[in-house]
């Protein structure tokens, strides 16, 4: 019997490498990879191989589950002397104005191309190097790069992207100035790269010839990833948080991650009020996001906080609880059955690209929302926080999800409710995307306010609120870029791309 996928993805260039994954014998994980890999690809700035990232697969007849490829703590074997340093600071106008920190010293042990492996030993059914190759020949035969990974570079290539020779020639046009959507890349070091982890699997990264050249480059650049972190790093199997969601359970990114325990609140909430109103979502985030700015941001141990606050709000409600932009994700339902869903992040990326590999390094160390106890401070080898939280779902009718999105710290806000409005109203996918978002932005040391999409009954809500409003246009890429792929409990598949971040779907 021909196995069938639905896929939704960063672009109509990752949305067919899924698709010809499958035609080549594989499936929904197959596709999901082959379309990580070209999104990693494609969207250069906006996301990287040298990232983290999650992975969570439910197969037809077996328990869900995630696979933690989070980037870690470097620095094993290191004097104390080295901590502090290879750090660059930029002050980017990007989201409103951020300050992030790059440089060598700014990358956290690259993990998601290790869960990629791991999920693809576990439950793909096609050949490793068939889900790579696509990846491959878009770096080495050229790419058009898009409006989202072009809107992001012209706000950093004079700085972020210009300190790094490397990086800087990759990135920009011949006379120095910044790309610009349409324009032809073409990255032959990358592609070399990806045949490389193509024939010898993602180890390559971690005891191969791409991790000595990222170990060297590091210890010559004041960077701190060091052989030793490399040949420790492994991803973890973890079993998904699940919650009930009307007649769905789902499955989503458990502790230590932050992205997977906030939208489970969030979202059991809502069932406990039994409507959604903006009034609603908007309290709801408030209380959540407080508890996390003022309790998880500063956890030394996220995993034992994460289900401490599961626990608090399962017994007394939200009154119990006291008070990164570089991301893709991809979602992939095959006619079996089998879903999967994929976030990877590179956070804002540290500008550093490994020598003669093509490969952007992370700058998870340099962002200072992930990193509240200090930009060093943790120990080696410990998990980052991350907002991450790709999602997979049944429906007690027979529907299958997979859904997830990019979009830093509203990932969990526009999943909150385009799951709500889906799972719990019937709304169609496509629509419960389309609604307008709401983001309540919470910031140690800054008043709390209301970030929203321009809507009449939004910005009511939001003046009843009290709380100050920063309204943004419709569809702003601002509120992430959710997508979702789904196979009916008839057999239909569909997949609905979020016109925020230019997704594209398709089914094959």
């Amino acid at each position: 019997m021909t196995r069938h996928v639905a896929v939704a993805a960063t672009g109509p260039v990752a949305v067919d490498a899924g698709l010809t994954a499958v035609r080549a014998g594989g499936n929904a994980v197959d596709a999901a990879i082959a379309a990580m890999c070209v999104a990693m690809t494609t969207e250069p700035g906006v996301v990287s191989p040298m990232g983290g990232g999650f992975v969570t697969i439910w197969p037809a007849r077996e328990e869900p589950e995630t696979i933690d490829g989070n980037v870690a703590m470097p620095g094993r074997g290191l004097p104390e002397d080295r901590f502090g340093q290879g750090l660059r600071q930029f002050d980017l106008a990007y989201g409103g104005g951020i300050t992030i920190f790059g440089g060598w010293g700014s990358a956290g042990i690259p993990g998601a191309l290790s869960a990629l492996q791991l999920a693809h030993d576990r439950h793909g059914s096609g050949a490793w190097a068939q889900a790579i190759e696509p990846a491959e020949t878009a770096a080495r035969e050229g790419f058009r790069l898009g409006s989202a990974a072009a809107s992001y570079l012209a706000l950093t290539t004079d700085n972020l992207f210009g300190w790094d020779r490397e990086t800087t020639a990759t990135l920009t046009r011949a006379d120095g100035t910044h790309l610009q959507a349409g324009d032809k890349i073409r990255d032959t070091a990358l592609a070399d790269s990806w045949a490389r982890i193509g024939e010898h699997g993602a180890g390559d990264l971690y005891t191969g010839e791409i991790g000595r050249r990222l170990a060297d480059a590091c210890a010559a650049n004041g960077g701190l990833i060091t052989a030793e972190d490399l040949a420790a790093y492994e991803p973890i199997v973890r079993q998904p948080l699940r919650m009930s969601l009307g007649d769905w359970d789902i499955a989503t990114n458990p502790p230590p991650s932050i992205g997977g325990p906030m939208l489970a609140v969030m979202l059991s909430e809502l069932v406990r009020r039994g409507r959604i109103e903006w009034a609603d979502i908007i309290e709801v985030q408030q209380a959540v996001l407080t508890y996390r700015s003022t309790v998880h941001d500063y956890s030394p141990d996220l995993e034992e906080d994460g289900y401490l606050m599961l626990e608090t709000v399962r017994e007394a409600g939200l009154k119990g609880l006291s008070t990164s932009q570089s991301t893709a994700h991809v979602s992939a339902v095959d006619s079996d059955g089998l879903a999967c869903a994929i976030t990877a992040s590179s956070g804002y990326s540290s500008g550093a690209t490994v020598p003669g590999t093509g490969l952007l390094l992370n700058n998870c160390l340099g962002e200072p929302e992930l990193n509240r106890l200090g930009l060093h401070a943790l120990t080696p080898g410990t998990r980052l926080a991350s907002n991450m939280a790709p999602s997979v779902g049944r429906s007690a009718r027979g529907d299958v999800l997979a859904i997830g999105s990019p979009g830093a710290d509203r990932i969990t806000t526009a999943l909150m409710q385009v799951l709500a409005r889906h799972c719990l109203t019937g709304l169609p996918l496509g629509e419960a995307i389309a609604v307008p978002r709401v983001h309540v932005r919470v910031v140690t040391d800054e008043p709390t306010r209301i970030e929203f999409e321009r809507d009449p009954a939004v910005a009511e809500a939001v003046v009843n609120s009290g709380l100050p409003g920063h309204e943004h246009e419709p569809q702003a890429m601002f509120f992430g870029g959710v997508g979702g792929a789904a196979r009916s409990a008839t057999g239909v598949l569909y997949a609905a791309g979020d016109p925020r971040r230019e997704a594209a779907t398709g089914v094959a």
